[in-house]
């Protein structure tokens, strides 16, 4: 059994790759997101130096950890992993592969855990790569004045939480990618469950709409990415890091477990 795990796992690393959009995705997605970040925290150090020479007292705060977890960025990466996670599955439906691959292995179940397997560990890897990168380098430029170590409160968790962000998108991407089976509802899917979604349940009127909001990946990604010492406003109904971990554990699970049921048991 265990061979044979290998040899599926072996398999779908080769299928993976042998997409182009995957290279493509992959090669340019990543020093976007990173870039971005970087781009934060050199604006961020100019206007410490203009301040600096203004108000030597310092009229304003800025949050080092905001310029290396930007919103838009992590949107973006969002973004790729989703696509991703989703071509993997849907890719061999609209190409017909997928008959050619339950015909050499009937084991519908052993295929999607080593699809699994593998999109999960390149985007944890992709993941890692874009969290720790866009850490590193905009600590560095804001190393003279306000950067901060990975030993810093909050620090470890945020590069930590943005890693996982990318497997956890990927796995939701294949879910959907399992259940709709089409290129453009999979994406189009994809972005308003993980994007979307989270901005229409914002609100604080209502508790039962907050609560659906901090269960949404997004808004525990932004809960683990905040900075301690800046002391934010709470606001109410806040999402506690607790919650925000269980969210990270939750949805993967749940999404993995969707496409292994929805594959095994539909038709090709």
């Amino acid at each position: 059994m265990t061979a044979r795990l290998h040899d599926l796992i072996a398999a779908e690393w080769i299928k993976l790759w042998s997409l182009r959009s995957t290279a493509w995705i992959l090669g340019l997605g990543a020093p976007v997101v990173i870039g971005i970040n970087v781009n934060s925290a050199l604006s961020n150090a100019d206007l410490l130096e203009r301040q600096s020479a203004i108000s030597p007292d310092g009229a304003f705060r800025i949050d080092p950890m905001h310029a290396a977890f930007v919103d838009p960025a992590f949107q973006i990466l969002v973004v790729i992993a989703t696509s991703v996670g989703a071509i993997s599955v849907f890719g061999e439906y609209t190409s017909g592969l997928i008959r050619t691959t339950f015909a050499a292995v009937p084991d519908r179940r052993a295929v999607l855990v080593a699809k699994v397997a593998v999109i999960t560990a390149v985007m944890t890897v992709l993941g890692a790569i874009v969290a720790a990168a866009s850490f590193g380098a905009t600590q560095a430029v804001l190393s003279d004045t306000i950067g901060l170590p990975i030993s810093a409160p909050g620090a470890l968790r945020a590069v930590l939480a943005s890693a996982l962000l990318a497997p956890l998108s990927a796995l939701v991407g294949m879910a959907l990618g399992a259940v709709i089976r089409h290129a453009a509802g999979t994406v189009a899917a994809s972005l308003v469950t993980l994007l979307l979604l989270p901005s229409l349940f914002a609100g604080e009127t209502y508790r039962w709409v907050k609560e659906i909001g901090n269960a949404m990946p997004l808004s525990a990604w932004q809960a683990l990415v905040e900075n301690p010492a800046m002391d934010y406003p709470a606001g109410r109904y806040p999402v506690t890091i607790t919650e925000a971990w269980a969210v990270f554990a939750v949805w993967p699970l749940v999404a993995a477990a969707v496409a292994v049921v929805v594959v095994h048991r539909r038709d090709v």
